[in-house]
């Protein structure tokens, strides 16, 4: 059976893409746009597959009327996206509490607040899933990336919890992990402190600006690929907590798994030495 999906953030990159993928693939979309141009133009484009809605996640209190009008065009909601968010870089000293709040507000609660909002319909159709699109970053941290890997790191913990806690009801929870992918992640959409400090542009953050920069246009992933892997996946039933996409990701994940296993042989007579 056709399901329908509600996809925030579907202006550009991945969201821009798995909006096309989910049409082609003969399901409907919901996609949500912060600007009304762009929701006019979805819902006339893709007129009866497609529906655009104005909705900017941090302003929780849009997000019950957006559902509401995709249940009220296509009846149900089967699959929630969580994909709206942003990314950032620069030394956690860099950035503003004002800054570092904003990353929170759009990537970790403007997820959570829709979730929690789509949780009810969810469990009363006595199905469904939830998608988190989070990031290799949301696994493995970096210098440079701190705070956005603190928003990323967040969604996941939530995520873990949420899908125990909701498998009971039917529903699945799925996170999504992309490394490095031709979006505008390092470009447009990145943002940088508004107050930089010299210090940082030696060593590994100075590295990192230099990866970004070297890399942007160069990412080895194709968001167009990546789109149709996460369609096909809800399709398929897959049951997996975590959908990882890209070799830089598999390597990255991997690596985090073999340092927190030395770090468990290294301490594991201390760990047991603090019990009664």
């Amino acid at each position: 059976m056709a399901k329908v999906w509600f996809v925030t953030g579907a202006s550009s990159g991945f969201g821009a893409e798995m909006v096309k993928a989910i049409i082609e693939s003969g399901d409907s979309v919901a996609a949500t746009f912060r600007k009304t141009e762009q929701a006019t133009s979805f819902s006339q484009q893709y007129n009866g597959k497609g529906l655009g809605i104005v909705l900017d996640v941090t302003q929780t209190e849009q997000i019950a009327a957006a559902l509401q009008q995709a249940i009220d065009t296509f009846g149900r909601i089967d699959v929630l996206v969580n994909n709206a968010g942003y990314g950032t870089i620069g030394a956690i000293e860099e950035f503003s509490l004002e800054e570092i709040r904003a990353q929170m507000e759009t990537n970790f609660f403007g997820a959570v607040a829709v979730t929690k909002e789509a949780i009810p319909i969810l469990r009363n159709q006595g199905s469904g899933q939830i998608v988190q699109i989070s990031s290799q970053s949301g696994f493995r941290a970096s210098a440079g990336f701190g705070v956005y890997n603190a928003s990323k790191f967040a969604l996941e913990g939530f995520s873990e919890a949420l899908a125990q806690e909701l498998a009971p009801f039917g529903i699945k929870v799925t996170i999504v992990e992309p490394g490095p992918f031709r979006t505008q992640f390092l470009s447009g959409s990145l943002k940088m402190p508004q107050e930089q400090m010299d210090i940082y542009r030696k060593g590994p953050v100075g590295q990192m600006y230099q990866y970004q920069q070297k890399m942007n246009g160069n990412q080895e992933g194709d968001p167009v690929k990546a789109a149709k892997a996460i369609v096909d996946y809800v399709q398929n039933n897959k049951e997996n907590l975590r959908l990882p996409l890209g070799k830089v990701t598999i390597q990255s994940m991997r690596a985090k798994l073999a340092a927190v296993e030395k770090d468990l042989a290294a301490n594991e007579s201390i760990a047991v030495s603090t019990i009664y």
